[in-house]
């Protein structure tokens, strides 16, 4: 399937998460209004609400818990993405001003704040303890991957391990709960609930791993922010730290202070031919690949429908996006 297909498959229950996410975006604070229907109008893709409804139809799932469940999904994640375009000092995401450029850091942050709050308001409301467990934990595995982001910059000595827990922190782990919870909702086994598990975590992964390529390949209108912003950053994201471990010392020097003076864009077409010669992007996509592989034989024991070879496609689609 191609997105579209899988779009208009999800149509009905997608059109039931926007639905919800525009009323309980609703405030009497006007600012709050303003930001949250200025972010979350903001052209995403939907891919996490998208994978929890999905998922809970791939599994037979017949109620309507997988909206409420989605479109809480949603909102923790747009709270994120406030505060990390915060944190970033960043002015463009999706092609358009962010939220703090227009209406400043405050607002942004205390936005965050109430998707946050207003997340955990939804959750209460379905009455179930396991939902509350896994959401709550997952929105402060999220933080703790924001955080250790933060240590990671201007750290040229990164690793490749510690590359790979940001991303799971930091985005494999809302995919994870997003998938885990249609296993939940659904009442399925043990078993079945570990490969949702398994399915969201290497999704998530090869989602941000084609990310992180992407800053270095894509151009700043199709990508939808600005390209190298991960370098201007000091992001020791994976084609750098692939590039210093295979590139000649020099090469390697050059990309290293890069990463701890953040003064990348001067050297910007050189390191983009240091990235090529040592095919440190093409490293990055083909472990994306992997991980898209290993979620699609994570959910080889769901019986076959739509809704599986949906996610199938999802998996693959993620891994070779362009944005």
């Amino acid at each position: 399937m191609d997105i579209k297909a899988i779009q208009a498959l999800s149509k009905q229950d997608m059109d039931a998460v926007n639905e919800l996410i525009l009323e309980r975006l609703q405030s009497d604070v006007a600012l709050v209004n303003q930001v949250g229907y200025y972010i979350v109008n903001g052209g995403g893709k939907r891919i996490r609400p998208l994978i929890a409804t999905l998922s809970a139809r791939a599994l037979g799932y017949q109620g309507q818990q997988h909206v409420d469940v989605a479109a809480i999904i949603e909102f923790i994640h747009t709270s994120t993405l406030l505060h990390d375009d915060v944190v970033d000092e960043s002015d463009m995401r999706r092609g358009r001003d962010t939220a703090n450029a227009m209406f400043g850091n405050a607002a942004s942050v205390l936005v965050g704040d109430f998707l946050y709050s207003r997340s955990f308001q939804m959750m209460a409301k379905l009455h179930n303890s396991k939902i509350i467990d896994i959401l709550s934990d997952a929105t402060n595995v999220i933080a703790e991957g924001e955080v250790l982001q933060l240590m990671n910059c201007n750290d040229a000595d990164t690793d490749e391990k510690r590359y790979m827990d940001v991303i799971y922190y930091k985005t494999a782990k809302l995919f994870e709960a997003a998938t885990q919870l249609a296993a939940v909702i659904s009442d399925q086994p043990e078993d079945i609930e570990q490969a949702m598990i398994d399915y969201g975590v290497h999704l998530g992964a090869a989602f941000q791993l084609i990310d992180d390529v992407m800053d270095y390949t894509a151009d700043a209108q199709e990508m939808g922010k600005n390209v190298g912003d991960d370098l201007a950053e000091g992001k020791p994201t994976l084609p750098l730290i692939h590039a210093m471990a295979n590139g000649t010392e020099a090469e390697a020097l050059m990309v290293r202070e890069a990463i701890e003076k953040m003064n990348g864009m001067d050297n910007l077409d050189a390191i983009l031919a240091i990235l090529e010669r040592t095919g440190s992007l093409n490293y990055c996509f083909d472990k994306a690949q992997q991980e898209a592989d290993l979620a699609v034989a994570a959910i080889a024991v769901l019986p076959e429908s739509e809704y599986k070879q949906a996610l199938i496609s999802l998996a693959y689609i993620a891994a070779n996006r362009s944005n």
